[in-house]
C-alpha cells in the first residue's frame, strides 16, 4: 500500500458553500414595488434628521461587498431592499458618497482607519499589511471601554492582513482554499454571518458567563457598550442569488442585494427591539462595474460604477424619533470613523483626515471636500499605468497616461471625457491631487500558496509586477481593457475545462504583451494542472530569459522542478528568495518541499516551522510536517500535525488525507477509509486520497464502493504524475 501524503506545493482552492439555483426572470410585482419605493424616497424633501451625540451608544457597521450606490431600492436601484430602505428612512442617506480605493481590503482599511490607501499602507488585496499600531475603529473603541466583535465574510479581510486588532472577536471561519483547480470560492452567506453576529449580541445581553456559581453581579447584562463590525459577501461575483430570489430578477446581481437585505432584516430588528441606543453605519465597500466602460467586476478602474456607494447613517432606540433625510454633500468613508468617535462622545484624532458627518450643519455644507481616490491592481499585478484621482465637488479628476475629467453634475455615466477642454480646470485638479503626496504603492509582502488560490478564486488576479520609470498611452489600463477581459476569459475557459482554449488564450497575451509575468504564470499553472510539467517548466523558463525573473515566477518554477525530480535547482533558485527578514512565503514552501524530495528532511522541517512563525495557522506547514514525520515512520507525531492541521481549517483534504494513511499505518482500516473519503468529498482532485481509497476499498473485498473512486482516478489524474498508479488501477478496475 502506498503512503501517498508527500508535502503539497499548495493549498486547494476554495468553491462557493451554498447551493443555488440557477437564475430565473424578474417578478413584475417586485420591479413595481422598487419603483414605487424609489418615487417614495426621491420626492421627500431636504429634512434634517436628529443625529446626536449619545455618549457610550452601541455601534453597529454593516459593510456591504461590491455593493453599487445605485443598488438600493431607496437610491432608486432595482432591488427590493426594505430592510435597508427602512433604515435609510430612519436616519440619512447619503446619495453622494465615495470610496478611495476599489477592493475590499484597502477600502476597509481605510474604513476603519479612517485614512486614505497611502496613508494606512494597505494597496491591494494581497502583499500588504496594515500596520500593527495603525489606530483603528476597534483598537480606540476597545481602549474607551467598549465589547467588541467582527464577523467577517469572505477571505480578503482574513485575519492575517492586520484589521483584526481591537476585536475581541473576529468570526474569520470561511475555511481554507481547497483545490487550487477550482476558481470558485465557499462564499459564506450573509445569513450565516448574521446569524453568528445575532448569537454574539444575544449571549453578551443576556449573561456575560454561564454556570451555577455566578454572582448576581455576573448573571446580569453586560454593562459595557458594543462595537460589532458584520461585513457580507453576497453581492460579489459569481452572482448566484438564493431561492426565491434567483427567480425574481434578470439580473443575478440584483437578486444577490435582495437576498442580502433579507438577511440584514433580523439583525436590525434585534438591535431596534432591544432598546439601548445604538448608532447603525452601512456602507458598501466598493461598487460593481457590470459591464461599465468595457469592465464586468472592479478593481480595474475607477469609475462611478465602481467607486460610489452607499452610506447610511441612522440612530436607533427608546428616544428615537425617526426623521428622514438626504443629504448631497460629498461623504467619503474617510468620515466614518470620526463620525462614529463623535457619535459616542470620544476625541477625534486630530490627524484624520476625514470630518464627522453627526452635525447638521455638516450634511448642508457645500464647501467642496476633496476626496482622494486609486486603483493599483493594474500597476502591482500586471505592470500597467497607476490609477490616481480626485473628487473635488462634482468634478472627477484621473489621472492616467491618458487623463480625464468629467463633470459628474450633468455626466453622471462618464460618458463624456473633458480633459483637455479647459486646461485650467485640468491643471487646477491635477495640483490638488498632487497636494495630497501619495506615494506609489511599496514593496509588496509575499502571500502563501493558499491566500494566493483564495484571492484567484474570487477572480482577483494577482502578480508581482515591476514598476516603470515612465508609463506611456501603450500602460493605460483604458488601453489594455482587452487583455484585462482576455485574462479573466482564460480563467473562464479554465474552469470549464476547456484547457487548450485556455492555453491559446495566454499565449495570445503574451504574443502581445511579452512582459506580463501573470500570463506566463497562468499559463505554466494551466500545463501544470493538465500534467504537462515539461511545458509548464518551459514556459516559466522562458519568462525568466525573457527578462521576468520576479520572486513569482521564480518561485512556481523551482515548486515545479521540485515536483518533477530536480530537487537540487529547485533549491538553487528558492534558497536566496529567503534570506530576508521578510521571506516569500511561497518560496519558503517551495524550498520545504525541495529540501523533502532531495532527502533533507532536517532542512524541510526547519522551513516548515519557519512558516509557522508567520502564520501560526498555516494548516498546509502543519500538513507538511505531519508528512515529514509519516516519512520517518513516527506515527504519534505525524497525528498530532495532522490533527492541529485540521484544527486551524477543517477544509484542508491533505490534513484529512495524512490522518488517513496514519490511520491504515496504526491498523485502522475504517479510520483510513473515513478520513480519505472526507479528504475526496473536499477536494475532487486530490489524487494521491483517490487512489488510496480506490485501492483500499478493493483490498477489503468491496470493489463495488471501490469502483467510483478508482474510476474517477482513472478518468482524471494526470498520466505525467500517475503513469504506474494508473496501470495499476486499470488491471483493478477490469476484474
Amino acid at each position: 500500500m502506498k503512503r501517498r501524503a508527500r508535502p503539497s506545493e499548495r493549498t486547494p482552492a476554495p468553491r462557493r458553500s451554498s447551493s443555488r439555483r440557477a437564475l430565473g426572470l424578474a417578478a413584475a410585482a417586485i420591479a413595481v414595488t422598487v419603483a414605487i419605493l424609489a418615487a417614495i424616497f426621491v420626492g421627500r424633501g431636504r429634512a434634517q434628521a436628529d443625529l446626536r451625540v449619545v455618549p457610550r451608544q452601541n455601534v453597529l457597521l454593516v459593510t456591504i461587498d461590491t455593493l453599487r450606490a445605485d443598488a438600493l431600492g431607496s437610491y432608486g436601484g432595482r432591488a427590493a431592499t426594505p430592510s435597508l430602505d427602512r433604515l435609510a428612512r430612519d436616519g440619512v442617506r447619503f446619495d453622494f458618497a465615495h470610496a478611495h480605493a476599489v477592493l475590499t481590503l484597502p477600502s476597509h482599511a481605510s474604513i476603519l482607519t479612517g485614512r486614505y490607501p497611502f496613508q494606512h499602507g494597505v494597496r491591494d488585496n494581497s502583499g500588504y499589511r496594515l500596520a500593527a499600531d495603525a489606530p483603528t475603529a476597534a483598537t480606540l473603541l476597545k481602549q474607551a471601554g467598549y465589547d467588541t466583535a467582527a464577523f467577517i465574510g469572505a477571505f480578503p479581510l482574513h485575519s492575517r492582513f492586520g484589521l483584526a486588532r481591537g476585536f475581541d472577536v473576529y468570526d474569520d471561519r470561511f475555511g481554507e482554499t481547497r483545490a487550487p483547480t477550482e476558481f470558485v470560492m465557499p462564499e459564506r452567506p450573509a445569513t450565516e454571518v448574521v446569524a453568528l453576529a445575532r448569537d454574539w449580541l444575544h449571549r453578551r445581553s443576556t449573561l456575560k458567563s454561564q454556570g451555577s456559581t455566578l454572582s448576581p453581579q455576573a448573571q446580569a447584562p453586560s454593562p459595557q457598550p458594543w462595537f460589532v463590525w458584520v461585513h457580507v459577501f453576497d453581492p460579489h461575483a459569481p452572482y448566484r442569488p438564493p431561492p426565491p430570489f434567483d427567480a425574481q430578477y434578470a439580473r443575478a446581481y440584483d437578486g444577490e442585494v435582495a437576498a442580502t437585505d433579507a438577511a440584514l432584516a433580523p439583525l436590525f430588528d434585534d438591535v431596534r427591539s432591544a432598546g439601548r441606543p445604538t448608532l447603525i453605519v452601512v456602507t458598501g465597500d466598493h461598487g460593481e462595474a457590470l459591464g461599465d466602460h468595457g469592465e464586468q467586476t472592479h478593481g480595474l478602474f475607477a469609475y462611478e460604477s465602481t467607486l460610489r456607494v452607499p452610506l447610511i447613517i441612522a440612530e436607533v432606540g427608546d428616544w428615537v424619533r425617526p426623521t428622514s433625510e438626504v443629504s448631497s454633500v460629498a461623504a467619503r468613508h474617510v468620515d466614518i470613523l470620526p463620525t462614529v468617535l463623535d457619535a459616542v462622545g470620544l476625541s477625534i484624532p486630530a490627524d484624520l483626515p476625514g470630518r464627522t458627518l453627526l452635525p447638521a450643519a455638516e450634511r448642508r455644507a457645500s464647501a467642496p471636500r476633496p476626496s482622494y481616490f486609486e486603483a493599483m491592481s493594474a500597476l502591482l499585478n500586471r505592470g500597467w499605468a497607476p490609477l490616481t484621482g480626485i473628487l473635488s465637488g462634482r468634478d472627477k479628476y484621473i489621472d492616467l497616461p491618458i487623463a480625464e475629467r468629467y463633470d459628474l453634475a450633468g455626466d453622471a455615466a462618464e460618458a463624456t471625457n473633458l480633459a483637455g477642454r479647459s486646461p485650467d480646470r485640468d491643471r487646477a485638479l491635477a495640483s490638488s491631487l498632487r497636494a495630497f503626496g501619495a506615494p506609489l504603492p511599496g514593496r509588496r509582502q509575499a502571500e502563501d500558496p493558499a491566500a494566493i488560490a483564495r484571492l484567484r478564486s474570487l477572480g482577483y488576479v494577482s502578480g508581482d509586477a515591476p514598476a516603470k520609470a515612465r508609463y506611456t498611452a501603450d500602460d493605460d489600463p483604458k488601453t489594455l481593457i482587452a487583455i484585462d477581459q482576455e485574462l479573466h476569459r482564460g480563467v473562464d475557459l479554465y474552469v470549464a475545462k476547456r484547457y487548450p482554449e485556455a492555453i491559446d488564450a495566454y499565449r495570445g497575451i503574451i504574443a502581445r504583451r511579452p512582459d506580463m509575468a501573470i500570463a506566463y504564470r497562468h499559463l505554466a499553472f494551466v500545463a501544470w494542472e493538465t500534467g504537462q510539467a515539461r511545458a509548464a517548466i518551459d514556459v516559466l523558463e522562458r519568462a525568466r530569459t525573457t527578462g521576468i525573473a520576479t520572486a513569482s515566477v521564480t518561485t512556481q518554477l523551482g515548486t515545479y522542478l521540485a515536483e518533477s525530480g530536480n530537487a537540487a535547482a529547485a533549491i538553487q533558485l528558492l534558497e536566496p528568495l529567503t534570506t530576508t527578514d521578510g521571506p516569500d512565503a511561497d518560496a519558503l514552501n517551495g524550498l520545504g518541499i525541495a529540501y523533502a524530495r532531495a532527502g533533507q528532511a532536517a532542512a524541510a522541517r526547519r522551513v516548515f516551522e519557519r512558516m509557522l512563525t508567520i502564520d501560526p495557522r498555516s494548516a498546509m506547514a502543519l500538513a507538511n510536517l505531519g508528512t515529514l514525520d509519516l516519512e520517518r515512520g513516527d506515527l504519534p507525531a505525524a497525528r498530532t500535525w495532522f490533527e492541529r492541521a485540521v484544527s486551524a481549517d477543517p477544509t484542508s483534504s491533505s490534513a484529512h488525507a495524512g490522518l488517513g494513511v496514519v490511520a491504515l499505518k496504526g491498523g485502522d482500516r475504517a479510520a483510513a477509509i473515513a478520513a480519505w473519503t472526507k479528504a475526496c468529498e473536499l477536494d475532487a482532485t486530490n489524487y494521491d486520497a483517490l487512489y488510496n481509497l480506490g485501492v483500499t476499498l478493493a483490498d477489503s473485498g468491496n470493489l463495488a464502493a471501490a469502483r467510483p473512486y478508482l474510476e474517477r482516478f482513472a478518468q482524471s489524474a494526470p498520466p505525467a504524475f500517475y503513469a504506474r498508479d494508473l496501470r495499476e488501477v486499470r488491471k483493478i478496475l477490469e476484474k
